[in-house]
């Protein structure tokens, strides 16, 4: 059985894709890091060290988007190309994980 085809994503300038790929890495990176959700030390710090090549990455996408003239962000848009990424679930790991036990 295959699995069901994912919606297409929203027309975006290369500026912006490049934008939503350098955003989820480091939001990626960020989870890995999430001191509240489990893992390990030597993770948490591998994904700290490269945070900064990643954070480097999406400050040039913005500053090569604002370069062309494209000043505006498109929040509508941008957040739909996130959900077709599974950035919901992506992004939820760099929160708290939900309470459990008494407190």
């Amino acid at each position: 059985m295959l699995p069901p085809e994912l919606p297409p994503l929203p027309a975006l300038t290369r500026a912006e894709a490049e934008v939503i790929d350098r955003y989820l890495d480091v939001v990626d990176l960020l989870g890995r890091i999430n001191p509240g959700r489990d893992g390990d030390t030597y993770g948490a710090l591998r994904a700290a060290q490269a945070l900064v090549g990643k954070a480097t990455a999406l400050r040039d996408a913005l500053a090569l988007m604002h370069r062309r003239g494209e000043t505006q962000v498109h929040a509508a848009t941008l957040a739909r190309a996130l959900r077709v990424l599974d950035g919901e679930r992506r992004i939820a790991r760099v929160g708290l994980p939900p309470r459990t036990g008494s407190r």
